[in-house]
């Protein structure tokens, strides 16, 4: 069995989900670059299989400037064939010098950002990408909520939260929130005396 093998590169980035590129601020071509000014795409394939004649196969490389890239359609059939059209787009992105900067940025840092927004804003962020919804739902991000809009959160406040979630505890009113933590109360009572 033949199981080709291929890896897309950008010059100088290490894999599609590395970080941005750095240019050098002189000639605005990438750091390390073997030519100012030129940036390029690099596919690059090769052969794994446990059958004999394919053992001396070598990799191949295909080399395109950015310009290139973009004009010829070989590399993106392939491109999209392997990777699939999110990743074909994503390169186009890049090759046009369309960085999506604040997609590179941690997850740390996002939800410290996306804490100081409105919930309409946290509702609309949710919807354009499924790491901002995934985010936008995070119980890291609905503890930091949480804790801005409360002065105190006791510890069984905390561990209600645990149990239900962030999220949805910011989003039950204070009646509710106070049966739940009676509820727990009673439940953690009847089983301290049945352990008795």
């Amino acid at each position: 069995m033949l199981w080709p093998a291929v890896k897309l590169e950008l010059k100088n980035a290490k894999s599609l989900q590395s970080c941005p590129t750095l240019c050098d601020p002189i000639d605005g071509s990438p750091s390390g670059s073997p030519v100012p000014g030129i940036l390029q795409v690099i596919f690059r394939w090769w052969k794994i299989s446990l059958r004999s004649e394919y053992r001396s196969t070598k990799p191949g490389e295909t080399k395109e400037t950015h310009e290139d890239f973009l004009e010829k359609s070989h590399l993106q059939v392939q491109i999209a064939l392997i990777f699939g059209s999110r990743i074909l787009d994503y390169v186009f992105n890049l090759c046009e010098g369309k960085f999506d900067f604040l997609e590179r940025l941690s997850d740390s840092l996002l939800l410290n950002i996306i804490s100081y927004l409105d919930l309409e804003d946290i509702a609309r962020l949710s919807q354009t990408s499924r790491r901002f919804a995934k985010l936008c739902m995070s119980d890291e991000l609905w503890e930091q909520i949480v804790r801005s809009s409360c002065d105190h959160i006791t510890p069984d406040m905390r561990a209600l939260a645990q149990d239900m979630g962030w999220r949805q505890m910011y989003f039950t009113n204070k009646l509710q929130l106070q049966r739940h933590l009676r509820k727990r109360k009673q439940r953690q009572g009847s089983q301290r005396s049945s352990q008795l």
